[in-house]
């Protein structure tokens, strides 16, 4: 396997809407196992195709307590609100205050292609968000209410 260099703003490709994957084969899966590997590597809980640079819908995630991959997620409903500091490994140093649903249902493949419904909530439902959102071209300093830079001393 792979670790990408996650790219960062201003990059444009994080700007874009990440297209469908048409059909599962030996390069998607590929792409998720390096995912997976980049994910892991910089410590990160979540990470989607766009921020290494490939325009396919597919995420993954694990927020410690187990690895979620998928293929063209949606998000089917929202419930409920709840509003948290975000960070993101496309924006270092940066912290906002984002207001996001409590409750989500998503529905994609997996990697065999078959359908797979998530009802998540917290952190769970909010990594999910965060996600699904840099396929759609936005990021969390989109819906900030307040951002900060985190102050490094070296």
């Amino acid at each position: 396997m792979s670790v990408y260099k996650i790219i960062t703003m201003p990059d444009t490709i994080l700007r874009e809407k990440a297209l469908p994957v048409k059909s599962i084969n030996s390069g998607v899966l590929r792409l998720i196992d390096n995912m997976i590997d980049t994910m892991y590597d910089v410590d990160g809980v979540g990470l989607a195709a766009p921020q290494i640079g490939v325009k396919k819908r597919v995420i993954v995630l694990d927020p410690g307590d187990n690895l979620i991959s998928i293929i063209n997620p949606e998000i089917i409903s929202r419930e409920g609100e709840m509003t948290a500091n975000e960070g993101c490994l496309s924006i270092p140093d940066i912290e906002g205050l984002v207001k996001r649903a409590e409750r989500v249902k998503i529905k994609g493949l997996n990697k065999n292609g078959e359908e797979v419904v998530y009802d998540a909530q917290g952190a769970l439902a909010r990594v999910f968000q965060h996600e699904i959102d840099h396929l759609d071209g936005m990021l969390f300093i989109d819906l900030a209410e307040s951002i900060r830079q985190n102050k490094v001393n070296i």
